[in-house]
């Protein structure tokens, strides 16, 4: 059931909120057209799971404020 994955997920994301915009975005991306979203959104959670999605994604926000910091 999909509330099983979302609290599998929640043990690497403590934010709800925060896990919901990640699955919205990666849903996005990987999305194949003639396949059911919920199938999509259903694997990606699962991958949350077993994986930490925050970790590559802070590193880039950080690169990207500096970036900015120096251009301003």
């Amino acid at each position: 059931m999909r509330s099983d994955l979302i609290f599998g997920a929640l043990t690497h994301v403590n934010n709800r909120y925060q896990l919901c915009q990640l699955a919205s975005k990666a849903t996005r991306k990987l999305h194949k057209p003639n396949t059911r979203l919920q199938d999509t959104t259903n694997d990606v959670l699962d991958r949350f799971r077993d994986t930490v999605p925050m970790s590559d994604s802070s590193e880039i926000v950080e690169k990207v404020q500096v970036q900015e910091r120096r251009a301003a």
